[in-house]
């Protein structure tokens, strides 16, 4: 799911982490030629300005001054910035064999290292079709009338008049529906415990990686460590029950590779944290987009909400909730998603790290 939205972004910038060591070295010896731009100081790189100020406006600022492919040192890899389309396809489509999927290690540290997106081969494999399969079709038709009592619950806490953050309401909607497709039903103590650690992780997963105490990203660590304990308490009291859920976490727990080994409880862990993660924020990105799109276009909007009121009004008179035939029979508001999704900018750049020198448009080489 990843790659297909990746895909279809107007806007990528794809950082391509290398590793280098003496470049200067290495340059003089071998005559590789890297891209314009600035390594900043020794170790931390750029990585202060990275986080002083938006990170898009960093990134942009950078892509103005050099152009499309620029050098720049952030949290602790030398990097090489594509900055187009064109790169973003080079990259993720007709040379992916060249790169493979990486990520700091700070990232890695609050995520978890045996999270499916940090491997490859057969492990990433196996997981990747794990969370397929717990977040298919079939398993998500179970859960219409949850994630459509979610959105209420949510919509009805706007009430007040105050002003809202619609990413930030976008980003608690798609957690909520997160925990209902990993977990299920949820008891009230557990979601409460994972949300509230879950947003200081969050919000320290962009912070300057640095162990001193008080900092966003020491907090995150901290905080990090609780979710993994309250993730063990959930996973026990799921074993003693003996539950057969179909859910993410009933995957996990029901899983065996081919020798017959079960998925520790870290590896459940950090996927259940990964799979949070990579859904949330790109989740959240696009339904903002979606609002923005509604917005600015009062004809289409006016359009969506009479589609969703004839189908509220049926279900009003019926007393009944949302079903999944409704959910696939609305093509107006179905036409909306996919246009946002062609528009918009999921994210705001992906990382990834080259397997061999690469050589981009017959002039740049870099590893």
């Amino acid at each position: 799911m990843g790659g297909i939205l990746a895909y279809v972004l107007i806007f990528l910038v794809s950082v391509v982490s290398y590793i280098i060591k003496k470049r200067d070295k290495k340059e003089s010896c071998t005559g590789i030629k890297l891209p314009p731009g600035s390594m900043g100081w020794p170790y931390i790189g750029e990585t202060l300005q990275l986080y002083s100020q938006d990170p898009n406006v960093f990134f942009s600022s950078k892509q103005k001054r050099y152009g499309e492919i620029f050098k720049t040192h952030i949290l602790g890899c030398p990097s090489v910035m594509l900055a187009s389309p064109e790169a973003a396809r080079f990259v993720l489509v007709t040379q992916a064999h060249l790169f493979k999927p990486t990520y700091p290690k700070s990232k890695e540290h609050l995520i978890g290292p045996s999270a499916l997106f940090f491997h490859q081969g057969d492990y990433h494999v196996r997981l990747r079709k794990l969370v397929q399969g717990s977040l298919s079709l079939d398993a998500i038709r179970n859960l219409v009338a949850d994630i459509s009592a979610t959105a209420a619950s949510i919509l009805d806490s706007w009430d007040g008049g105050r002003v809202l953050n619609t990413f930030q309401e976008m980003k608690t909607f798609s957690f909520e529906v997160g925990i209902l497709a990993i977990f299920g039903n949820l008891e009230a103590h557990y979601r409460e415990e994972l949300n509230r650690s879950y947003r200081i992780v969050d919000k320290g997963y962009n912070s300057f990686p640095t162990s001193l105490p008080g900092t966003p990203f020491k907090k995150a660590v901290l905080a990090r460590k609780r979710l993994s304990k309250i993730l063990d308490d959930i996973v026990c009291e799921r074993k003693e029950k003996r539950l057969l859920e179909k859910d993410l976490l009933g995957c996990l727990l029901n899983s065996k590779d081919e020798k017959g080994e079960v998925l520790t409880d870290d590896q459940i862990a950090d996927n259940i944290i990964g799979v949070l993660f990579a859904a949330q924020d790109t989740t959240a990105t696009a339904m903002t987009w979606i609002v923005k799109y509604l917005h600015d276009n009062q004809k289409i909007l006016e359009a969506v909400k009479a589609e969703q009121i004839a189908i509220r009004k049926l279900n009003d008179e019926e007393n009944q909730p949302l079903s999944w035939s409704q959910a696939r029979n609305m093509p107006l508001t179905h036409k909306v998603v996919l246009e946002s999704l062609r528009m918009a900018s999921i994210i705001s750049f992906t990382f990834r790290e080259a397997v061999a020198d690469v050589e981009y448009k017959g002039k740049r080489k870099y590893n």
